[in-house]
């Protein structure tokens, strides 16, 4: 599929294309987002514009350091967007090219900010916008998104800790819960640390608008605010199971404790049936009416005397 977004004399809109970009004469055109394109779409926009697009495999390959760079008339960036499927944390490559002050995208997943960006520019017709402006804006709306993201974790976070305050459960379950977020926010981390160094080697460029430096700078020092903020969840995470494998530990050591009370308690009643149960041929017990009454009368008062003996030790 292509979405492209365009202005006219009526404004800016946003349309979308499976195989032809013919409805494009004659427009500003300021970016063309090919999103799961086959590869006719990828080849008509290539041809049409004449450009070149980076293959998935090579586009995924690129090192973080890599991530930008300037050649001729071209510019080409690549980013990682966070994507939540089913409650699944993971990101999606988009490769981007900066020509002639139009925007283009190339990814092989539906992602999320370029409506976003077209609904901002139609906030603001008397804008003249251009490639540069949306690529800036796409990177605003995805900042927006990861640090939606961080507050879901906190949310999840708060749950978690309100859970583990009231003892409703403290289980394998819960461990795993808590290894999802802290895997959840490694990508938050390492996606927010990828914008930061693409908007880094943007502001090193010439090539970009001088009046819109200070906002990339802003948008930098709200993608360091970001991954402080991960950090800070980090150490929830860490903090909350600590105290939650501190709580199972305790619970383990009381299962523990009652089965070797009861196997202590139950030791001297054991002592004195097995004492019973030797049948010598001279034990006056043996021959007394009252002898079996008075060896469980014994083994009972060994018991309680045991338990007596544990309660004024205080180790029940």
């Amino acid at each position: 599929m292509i979405n492209y977004i365009y202005s006219d004399e009526n404004g800016y809109h946003f349309s979308s294309s499976s195989n032809s970009l013919q409805d494009l004469d004659g427009k500003e055109v300021l970016c063309v987002d090919l999103e799961s394109p086959s590869f006719e779409e990828k080849s008509i926009v290539e041809e049409y514009f004449d450009i070149t697009f980076l293959s998935w495999h090579k586009a995924e390959e690129i090192e973080s350091s890599s991530r930008y760079s300037e050649s001729g008339e071209v510019v080409r960036a690549n980013s990682n967007f966070m994507r939540v499927i089913d409650g699944k944390f993971g990101y999606t490559p988009v490769s981007f090219i900066l020509k002639d002050k139009i925007l283009f995208a190339y990814h092989s997943e539906k992602t999320n900010g370029f409506y976003q960006v077209y609904e901002r520019l139609v906030g603001q017709p008397s804008m003249d916008a251009t490639g540069w402006y949306v690529f800036l804006t796409l990177l605003d709306v995805r900042i927006d998104f990861d640090a939606d993201l961080i507050e879901f974790v906190g949310r999840e976070i708060n749950a978690i800790s309100q859970r583990i305050r009231f003892k409703q459960e403290l289980e394998e379950r819960l461990i795993l819960e808590i290894a999802k977020l802290q895997e959840a926010t490694m990508l938050l981390r390492e996606n927010i640390v990828d914008k930061q160094r693409v908007i880094s080697s943007i502001l090193k460029s010439r090539r970009f608008p001088e009046d819109d430096k200070a906002q990339l700078r802003m948008l930098l020092k709200d993608a360091g605010s970001l991954i402080d903020h991960t950090a800070f969840s980090f150490e929830r995470l860490d903090f909350l199971q600590s105290t939650l494998m501190g709580l199972i530990d305790l619970d383990q050591n009381k299962i523990i404790k009652i089965f070797t009370v009861v196997t202590v308690i139950f030791s001297p009643p054991t002592l004195i049936a097995s004492m019973y149960g030797m049948n010598f041929r001279f034990m006056p017990e043996l021959t007394w009416e009252f002898g079996y009454p008075f060896c469980i009368f014994l083994m009972i008062s060994s018991s309680l005397l045991t338990l007596v003996y544990f309660r004024r030790k205080k180790w029940l």
